[in-house]
């Protein structure tokens, strides 16, 4: 039976280095970058794996996509296609570190946690991780969506995601788009994750139909987008001849708490409201203060 990794809490290889390195001050972002984040929501070009890494996961990737692959139970969600479209393709799971140590691993790189706590503006701690996997020619769409809207179950709403390409993001392979200032709107409701890209027009106000120019967020292989909970994106159908897979690390700064009685997660245990989300599933990353 495949051993389940949330049980570490650490890296268990070095294949994003040594973790006792305190070398860490070249990830930093620039006070630029940080000011850009804040005004506009998003913060895109990072680079944060090197080609070696990329291959590792990729490699991984192509047996998680295995609905055989034994380790599968132990994911949150697993779907094969979540769109309700025959014609298009989106493959989505969320919860790859608990069967991959690539994917496992990559939640301490430093590559990652150093911007990560500099833009949540505290200690990183984990929430969960996904693989959106687009294949070639029919890969499906994500349609626009806030990323705390699935998460209400916590507060504050201290959360950041960091998007980490694992092939060339283009506009013709459905890169990711991001809507400038919208992470300054309010909570918008639910309006499907797979399917209509034009429903969350619904929902919107008049004025926020004026402001909604997306952006397209084009980065080469293993470079990433950090964005804020409430920021507005989505990405558009691959019609290229090769595959777009990118995973995506969700995390918030240690301290939220959980605001449900009821699982937070597929199979993790539930944590009840008022107390501190934290425990197997919901590791400290980085504590920028235990550094220096």
């Amino acid at each position: 039976m495949t051993e389940d990794l949330s049980i570490h809490h650490r890296p268990i290889t070095t294949l994003f280095g040594d973790p006792s390195s305190r070398d860490w001050n070249r990830y930093r972002l620039t006070p630029e970058q940080i000011e850009f984040y804040e005004a506009d929501g998003y913060l895109a070009g990072i680079r944060i794996l090197t080609d070696e890494q990329i291959e590792i996961l990729r490699s991984e990737l192509d047996q998680l996509a295995d609905p055989a692959n034994p380790g599968n139970r132990l994911f949150y969600e697993y779907h094969l296609n979540e769109s309700t479209d025959p014609a298009q393709t989106l493959f989505h799971a969320l919860g790859a570190w608990r069967i991959a140590t690539g994917f496992h691993d990559l939640l301490w790189h430093p590559a990652f946690v150093v911007p990560a706590a500099q833009l949540i503006g505290g200690p990183v701690r984990f929430w969960h991780d996904q693989i959106f996997y687009k294949p070639a020619r029919h890969g499906g769409v994500v349609a626009w969506h806030q990323d705390y809207s699935y998460w209400t179950r916590t507060r504050p709403m201290a959360h950041l995601s960091c998007w980490i390409g694992l092939d060339d993001s283009t506009r013709a392979n459905g890169c990711v788009h991001y809507v400038p200032g919208s992470h300054r709107w309010h909570l918008l409701p639910i309006t499907g994750l797979a399917d209509d890209m034009n429903s969350i027009q619904t929902v919107l106000t008049d004025e926020q139909k004026e402001k909604f120019k997306p952006v397209a967020i084009e980065v080469k292989k293993g470079e990433a987008s950090f964005h804020h909970p409430l920021m507005v994106h989505g990405s558009f159908e691959n019609k290229t001849d090769r595959s777009r897979r990118a995973t995506v690390i969700n995390v918030f700064r240690d301290g939220v708490i959980s605001d449900s009685d009821a699982s937070p997660l597929a199979g993790v245990p539930a944590i009840p409201a008022g107390e501190k989300m934290q425990g197997q599933f919901f590791p400290l990353l980085y504590d920028p203060s235990a550094i220096l």
